[in-house]
């Protein structure tokens, strides 16, 4: 049985009151690992490691080229650990450890990229007459808590904790309680691959009345990042409110994914599986919403159900595993309770539904109407509505009417059409004749109820950091 406890100030410690909690393998059902369950306390203490080696502690004020060093080292011993990494986030969530595997080399890639990015990135000079000189400093902004969700455990903790580590700032992980073991071996390779103690600290436990809300609370944080369900999200800006903290919500999403008919099927098709049942649906940026031009949509619709019931279900270490369970009982509950709505609402199941265990099979709705709970609501699960349209103008209307603007797919091969109907959608991301393909520099983020925010790059950096403007007098007139 293996022991994950909390990672504060270099050292791994149990919870201040002892408590602990049970990790689940939602494949077998079965605890595999026991982790320390946190509390205010703990939390406090996490903070109040991450403020000393911030206010004290040689990180911030190492220089870039420094801590661009020992990032690398991080990312070459996470390299390194990569079937360790990845086999921890299949146990606790249930993906399979091929795509685990993937995760693992972006979450690396994450480190290098901006370890680099700091080391790299230029502040601005403003000319100025009158013999003045200005120019902007981006310093380290202090404290910051990292809230990351449960369905790519690794990779969205790097995506948080890199950038705010290579400018300086000292971090305090809270991984969410179903996925907590990958962050604790990763805190783990930060100490081995010379990251100061306090630096990087990894506190395990719930959100609300727990060790979330602990650390949204307490003053002496200066950054909140949280990716998960809006709700929460909301919840946590008006924690951060309270003391003036900068926030970065990365929320819910209803993504739309339209195919016009003049778009290469069998593309198309591969891309529709991947954005739907890749992680069991459990992705925020999935494409929920399918909509297929009538010229294509028969033909599509049969290439499409052939390729879902096609895809390889199972255990998820076993590499050759494409879709695995849901990641706890409590979620497998959520999405099922979607499959009694779908004839009350006038949709129906083409093809899937509940399995065995934990698994909701690969599951394709069709003729449910816009307003069906399927069609509307965030089901985080491998479950698409899939919807005819004639024009380009309609698709346009009905993929923006949602409370959600996180991303979009757009398939056509009309280079023009493209980028008109790109630049329609409501969304912080469209992807064209793909999906999930990642530049590290572009902003990422989203609209509405999707979140506050982005991320990436410069965004990243105006974040992470606490820019300050210089104005000094380089001439002095002479009488």
């Amino acid at each position: 049985m293996e022991l994950f406890q909390h990672v504060i100030n270099g050292l791994e410690v149990p919870s201040v009151d002892g408590r602990t909690m049970a990790d689940i393998d939602p494949y077998t059902q079965e605890q595999w690992a026991t982790v320390a369950l946190g509390s205010k306390a703990d939390a406090d203490k996490a903070v109040a490691a991450g403020r000393e080696a911030f206010d004290h502690g040689p990180w911030p004020g190492m220089g870039y080229e420094k801590r661009q060093q020992i990032l690398h080292r991080f990312a070459d011993l996470m390299d390194e650990h990569s079937h360790e990494l990845a086999l921890a986030d299949t146990l606790d969530m249930g993906k399979p450890v091929t795509q685990a595997l993937h995760d693992v080399a972006r979450s690396s890639w994450n480190v290098r990229f901006f370890a680099d990015h700091a080391r790299l990135s230029m502040a601005d000079r403003y000319p100025m007459d009158s013999g003045h000189h200005a120019y902007s400093i981006h310093g380290p902004a202090g404290v910051v808590v990292a809230i990351s969700p449960w369905n790519f455990p690794l990779m969205m903790s790097t995506w948080k904790v890199a950038p705010a580590l290579a400018w300086g700032n000292t971090v305090v992980l809270k991984p969410a309680e179903d996925s907590p073991a990958s962050a604790t071996i990763w805190a783990r390779l930060a100490l081995e691959a010379g990251i100061p103690p306090g630096v990087l600290n990894v506190v395990h436990g719930f959100g609300p009345n727990s060790v979330g809300e602990a650390l949204t609370h307490n003053p002496d944080v200066d950054r909140i990042t949280f990716t998960g369900e809006s709700t929460t999200g909301k919840i946590i800006g008006a924690d951060a409110a309270a003391n003036l903290i900068p926030i970065s919500l990365e929320l819910g999403g209803k993504g739309a994914n339209i195919v016009f008919d003049d778009a290469e099927i069998d593309n198309a098709v591969n891309w529709a599986v991947q954005a739907i049942f890749r992680n069991a649906g459990q992705v925020c940026l999935a494409g929920s919403r399918l909509y297929v031009q009538n010229g294509i949509y028969d033909e599509f619709l049969r290439r499409y159900k052939l390729a879902t019931e096609s895809m390889k279900i199972g255990d998820p270490k076993d590499p050759s595993t494409e879709f695995g369970p849901l990641a706890s009982a409590t979620h497998y509950e959520k999405v099922t309770s979607y499959f009694a709505t779908v004839e009350t609402d006038g949709g129906r199941v083409l093809t899937g539904g509940p399995g065995d265990g934990l698994f909701v099979n690969p599951t394709i709705i069709v003729d449910a109407p816009a307003n069906a709970r399927v069609c509307r609501e965030e089901i985080f699960g491998p479950v698409v509505a899939v919807q005819r349209f004639d024009t380009e103008s309609e698709v346009v209307q009905s993929a923006n009417a949602t409370s959600y603007g996180l991303n979009a797919m757009v398939f056509t091969e009309n280079l023009s059409k493209a980028h008109r109907v790109a630049e329609s959608l409501k969304a912080g991301t469209v992807w064209v004749n793909c999906f999930f393909i990642r530049d590290l520099r572009a902003p990422f983020g989203g609209a509405g109820e999707s979140g506050v925010g982005r991320e990436g790059g410069n965004f990243s950096r105006e974040f992470f950091t606490e820019p300050k403007a210089v104005v000094m007098q380089i001439s002095r007139k002479v009488d």
